[in-house]
Parts: C-alpha cells; structure tokens; sequence
C-alpha cells in the first residue's frame, strides 16, 4: 500500500464501522480495470470482468503467462510473499513471532529449495522461457507497489525466480496432502506408545500393518510428538472431480465438474482464476498465484481437475543411533555410519537466532540427535528433491493439448500424487494419476520398519505407466473422490485411501440420468445427503424403534442442510460414538485425538467398519448395540442444535486473522457451512494442531466441452487487499452454490 493509501485506511479504521466502510468507498476506490503492457512479443492486454477476474490477451502464450505474473503479483503479493517465506523457513525472520520458530524448524529439516536450480536446468528450454516471462510478470508487480502488510514486516521482497516455483510446486504436494500420510504414520507409533491393543489397531487398519514390529517402534524416542501437545494432522483434504462421456449428456459434450476441498478459513482465496488468450488458444480456470499453473480449468480441448491421490510416497524408519552414527548391516556385519550434518540458522526479527542441527542419511532427516544412544525416526517424502522441474513443464504444456489422451501422458509425469479427471471436446473422459511413489520391500509404508536392514531401503520408484488409469468406461463417466483406485492399476499405491461415501454417492447419482447438463452437473457439486448418516441411521432404526425421540433421526432424508436438528444429532451422536470407543482403547488420549487433532477427520471411514461391524474387538466387552445406543443417549441428553450452529464459517485475513476488529473487514463471517464429513458438498468444522479448521469446497468448476465457457464459484476475490472491490466478493454466491460463467 502506497504511504497516502496506508494514511487514508488507518483515518478510516480510526472513524468507526460505518465511516471507515464509506471512506473506503470513496477513497480507496480507483480505476482497478485494464492495463497495457509490454511483452517479449507484444502488447499484453488485461481487463477485469464483472467479477474482477483478469481477461489476458496477447500474441504469444508465454506473453499471456508475463500477463498472469503481474495479476499474481498485483492481486496476490501478500500472499506469494508470505508462502513464500513459510516455505523458506523465513517465518520468524519476517515477522518476529516465535511460535513460528517450530514451524521454521520442520520447513528447513525439510529443504524444498534444495536442488530447485538444477530442476530449472533440467526444463527444456521453451518451457523454461514460459516460466521466466511468468516471474517476470510477478517481478513487474512487486516493482511498482508493497501490499502495507508487508512495509508493517519491514519486509522488501526479493525478486520472483524459478526455483521459487519449484519450492511452491512441493509445498502444493506436501501441506495437508502427503503431510497427512505422514503424520498418520506416526500417529501409528504414538497410539501404540499410549497403550493402544495391538489386535486394535490392526482391526482398524487391515491394511499396511504387515512387518509391524511393535517392540522396535514403541522404544522410539519423538522428538515431534502428536499426544499430548498440540499439534499433528494440521490439515485435512478432500475433493471431488467427475467426468461425463456424451452419451449421458444432454447436448451431446462431454462434462467435467471439479471442487477440490481444502481449508477455507482464510482470505484471500486459495485459488486465483484467470482468463489466457494468445489468439490461437485459450485456457480459462483457477491458477495458484506463485505458479504459472492452470491447475483447474480447461482449454479449447480439453478440460481438467483433480483431486489427492492418497498415494503413500512418504515413509520413516527406525534408526539405532549412537555417537552421531545409525546401524546399517552390511554383509552380515554391523556397521555404524556417520549421519549426514546440517546447520539452519533461524533468525527471529528482534531476537537471538536459534541454530538448528539437521541430520540425514539416505533415509531422510533425524527426528532427534543421534548424539544420545537410542533409536529415533528418519523420514522421507519421495518428492521432496529432485522434482518440480517435470511437473512445471507438464502443467504449462497442459493447455496445448489436443485430446484426454494427450494429456493423461502429460500428467503422468507430474511428480505428486494426484488423481487427475479429464474430458475432450471429441468426446473422450479419462482418469490418470500421477506421483513419485517409491517400491517397497511391501505395499505398504505405514508401518515404521528397521533402518538397519537393506531390504527395507526404496527399490526405485514405480513406472509411470503403472500408475492408476481408466479411460472412457462402459458406463459413461468417471470420477476420483479420494477413494481407493488400487484396482484399476498394476501396484498398490494407497494404503489410506479416504471414506467412499463420497465416490459411491457420486456414482448413484451419475447413473441415475442420462440427460446431464452443466447446469445440473453444478447442482449436484451442492448434494447434501450423506452416505455415512444413512448406513448407522439405518443399524439404529430397528435399535431405537421404540424411542419416540429417534422418530425424526429415523424418517431423516440424511440431507446436511444448515437448518437440519438431525444433522446436528448425528454429528453429537458419531462424536460421542469415536470418542467412547477410542478413550476404551486407549485411556484419555482417545479424548485428545476427537478434541484436538484430524484424526477422526482423515479416517472416518476405517472408525466406520470396526464401529458398525456386528462383533470385533473394538466393541469390548459391551458389544456394538451397546456402545451405539448409549451414544444416542448421549446425543439425545445435549441440547438440540443445528447444522448451522455447528459449523459457522469465519474467513479470517491470512496475516491479521482474528487480531482486528471484525467491523473493520479484514475477517468474515458470511454464514455457516452446509455439508458433512460424507458428503458430496463436503463441510467440516474442526480443531486441529491448536486452531480452528474448516474445511470445505475451496473451488466449484463445471464445463461442457460443447461450448467454450465455465461455471466457476470462489470463496472469495482476485484480490488479497481488504480495501479493494475484489476482497471478498464471491463468497455470498459461492455459500448458495451460484455460479458465475467464465467465457473466452
């Protein structure tokens, strides 16, 4: 924010609700429409339309690309600075807040820069120019204004390169996606360090305890630790994509529908939507500012979305440490290698630096110092180095391809694990997936195995023709909802696929019509009925036949509407349900884990099968009628309470959330989130790692490759500045679910 703008914002905020909005209005308020600019080879044309998304037109697509750049750093600097430094481990250095030291700590153990140059190297050099004319574009930006967030840091952003792409393209991979995986795993350790059967925990996870050795893991000493500070599973994921063939379509186009779910208490949005045009080709959805990337969208071919993969591309093993040195066995004989050291110096503005020690072997970084004899755990994400560079490339090629055959052969080179649905304008629906998953001596990777032993060591990584695929089925569509697809390839890639409620409700209402449109294809990314409700409403019917009290849990359409009490005592119920079952398991902690973290939220549907299995060993001595009906007495005992009241929706400034006042906009409360755990419009209200988390649709994209335009809907605006128009504005629209049309 210029000096005079920061001037005229603080007047306003200091005169009160009413005055700082009309002063803002008045003041702030300034042509905000088109620009001209230069380009490598032409002019570069950019207009906003009625909803502030940027039309960019020139000659060349790397121009259209320059044009994105600048959008990005125009509309969006605070929030690619701000990643930016997350990624780095730079937090604390920007901001002086301690308490993001820990979260400094695990970016640098992590290194996602390392490397990101020679990636860059590697990117052929056509590609490689799209990506520079791209950083170029965001460096004209920053060059011309600092948002007043960062002149409050004291922060002067350095130029936009490359390898920053590379950083942003693992830190997409990792936070909230693979970062579950991971923490899951460890959370397998830390239940059996609490306590926790064996025999239960191997009935709650049938799959991917193979080679558990529960003597080797309980004697690991974590340094992170999940129970019983706060923190773990800090973010929960989910999406829905969905293609249908011609022959299910009204119009005779194929359909492609996306919503990936992400956390959506934060503004600005997490998606950036914008418009390229270079005469020949266009392409139109949601970019992530800091990449040149249309990650959602379609062009004059094709169409695309995405949703996680689950694949397990992250593994820890146990280390016997002593004297700086881990065990390897070598030929029968017991060695003792010397880790691999690093130093990271963590700045703090207006504090010491804190100096932390990173050791690493081939298995990934030491959660611990080897220095102290004992066993610790090493951890490695497959795609943390050496790679960025293949995935840029393929997604920057995306827009250019002719046919879903096409670019099914591009995604697969994309190293993170996605599932990517596509639809052609020839007519063609198809699923790829993609993502470095290592070979195992096992399928699985849950389970933290011996790193002494050589056969426990990565075997490569799988062939990309292995991957996950299903192109143009019998029946007409497909679809990805983070279920389990380990059928439909040649290895087993998930060991912790999510719930399929989701996937099996979006197939019903697939194959129930023949007659699809965008129109209703848009409707349906708003389906409110849970699978979930419906299968323990349906074992409680006959439970609670004669309890007037269930009657209108027992006639419910099982439809998550904000207004819905049985929505509300089914989510007090199913609490109750996990919460009783899990402290029997394992004393106290079980409460820490419903109350405190996203376990329950990630593996819903393994909680699931062992709670509503007629006999198991997760029912005890009381058995499963037992347990289910005292948590409807539970759940009949709380006061009565909606959906609404259970989930309301605060979007909080992503720097100054929760520190102003609310009359001055920078944080909103539009209303309350509709949806469930289960459901297609998926909604989730939850703490996690100490805050409040929601979780929700964070994108709505429909396209009928029979025409060139979208039907899009955001939780927010282009802009991540408070006093601009383009702030909030699409969230009225997105909590009713109506769309907007996006057209070339």
């Amino acid at each position: 924010m210029r000096p005079a703008r920061a001037a005229i914002a603080a007047t306003a905020a200091a005169a009160g609700a009413g005055a700082a909005c009309g002063i803002a209005r008045r003041i702030l308020r300034r042509r905000d429409t088109s620009w001209t600019r230069s380009g490598t080879e032409g002019e570069i044309c950019i207009e906003r339309d009625a909803a502030g998304v940027p039309h960019i037109r020139a000659s060349s697509y790397a121009d259209t690309l320059h044009g994105l750049g600048y959008c990005h750093g125009r509309d969006r600097q605070m929030q690619i600075v701000l990643t930016r430094l997350i990624g780095q481990g730079r937090g604390a250095e920007a901001t002086g807040k301690r308490e993001l030291v820990a979260v400094d700590t695990l970016f640098r153990r992590l290194g996602f820069g390392r490397g990101a140059q020679q990636q860059v190297d590697l990117m052929d050099p056509q590609r490689r120019g799209q990506l520079e004319a791209y950083c170029a574009g965001v460096n004209s930006a920053l060059g011309e204004a600092r948002p007043w967030e960062l002149r409050m840091l004291r922060h002067r952003p350095e130029p936009w390169r490359p390898v920053d792409a590379v950083l942003l393209s693992r830190l997409i991979g990792y936070v909230g996606l693979a970062q579950i995986q991971g923490e899951t795993e460890r959370m397998v350790i830390e239940l059996l360090q609490a306590g926790i059967d064996e025999v239960l925990l191997r009935e709650l996870l049938p799959r991917g305890l193979e080679g558990l050795d529960g003597d080797l893991v309980r004697d690991v000493r974590l340094g992170a630790r999940v129970l019983p500070a706060k923190g773990g599973l800090a973010s929960i994921a989910g999406s829905n994509a969905w293609a249908i063939a011609p022959e299910r379509t009204r119009d005779g186009g194929a359909l492609l529908a996306g919503d990936p779910h992400l956390e959506l208490n934060r503004l600005p949005a997490v998606w950036y939507e914008a418009v390229l045009d270079h005469g020949e080709r266009w392409c139109a959805g949601a970019t992530m500012p800091g990449l040149p990337a249309m990650m959602i969208g379609r062009s004059d071919d094709v169409a695309w979305s995405l949703t996680y993969g689950c694949g397990d591309a992250i593994d820890s093993w146990v280390e016997d440490c002593r004297d700086g040195c881990y065990a390897r066995d070598v030929d029968g004989e017991r060695r003792w290698v010397p880790f691999h050291r690093r130093e990271e110096v963590i700045e703090v503005r207006g504090a010491e630096p804190v100096t932390v020690t990173v050791f690493e072997n081939d298995h990934g970084a030491l959660d611990g110092d080897p220095r102290r004899e004992g066993r610790y755990l090493s951890t490695c994400w497959a795609s943390a180095e050496q790679t960025g560079g293949a995935s840029l490339a393929a997604i920057l090629e995306l827009p250019a391809a002719a046919d879903v055959a096409t670019a099914a052969g591009l995604l697969r080179r994309i190293e993170f694990s996605f599932n990517w649905v596509l639809a052609d304008r020839g007519g063609g629906v198809a699923l790829q997936t993609s993502g470095r998953i290592p070979r195992r001596r096992r399928d699985s990777g849950l389970v933290a195995l011996a790193g002494c032993d050589p056969r426990n060591d990565w075997q490569g990584f799988v062939e990309a023709d292995d991957l996950p695929r299903r192109v143009h089925p019998d029946e007409g569509f497909v679809a990805s909802a983070n279920e389990d697809i380990n059928h439909i390839g040649r290895v087993a890639l998930i060991t912790l696929p999510a719930a399929g409620y989701r996937a099996e409700r979006i197939g019903e209402l697939l194959r129930a019509r023949e007659d699809w449109s965008a129109a209703d294809a848009a409707h349906m990314q708003m389906d409110l009925v849970s699978l979930q409700a419906r299968r323990y409403v349906d074992v409680l019917r006959p439970l609670l036949a004669d309890d007037a009290r269930f009657a209108p849990i027992a006639h419910w359409d099982c439809a998550y509407d904000g207004d819905s009490v049985q929505a509300g005592w089914f989510e007090t119920f199913y609490v109750a349900l996990v919460e009783q079952a899990l402290v029997a398991a394992c004393g106290e902690v079980g409460r820490f884990l419903v109350a405190e973290t996203g376990m329950v939220a990630a593996c819903f549907g393994l909680f699931d099968e062992v709670l509503l299995r007629p006999d198991g060993a997760w029912h005890g001595d009381e058995g499963r009628d037992a347990r289910l009906l005292r948590a409807a007495e539970h759940a009949f005992a709380a006061a009565p309470v909606t959906l609404a009241e259970l989930q309301p929706l605060r979007l909080g400034h992503l720097m100054m959330g929760g520190t102003l006042p609310p009359w001055l906009g920078f944080d909103r409360r539009p209303g309350a989130l509709r949806g469930g755990r289960a459901t297609i419009h998926q909604g989730q209200r939850l703490r996690m790692a100490g805050r409040e988390v929601t979780v929700g649709p964070s994108y709505r994209m429909v396209t009928d490759l029979a025409s060139a335009a979208l039907l899009t809907s955001l939780p927010g605006g282009p802009s991540d500045r408070r006093f601009s128009r383009w702030y909030a504005g699409g969230i009225a629209d997105w909590l009713i679910g109506h769309a907007k049309t996006l057209a070339r």
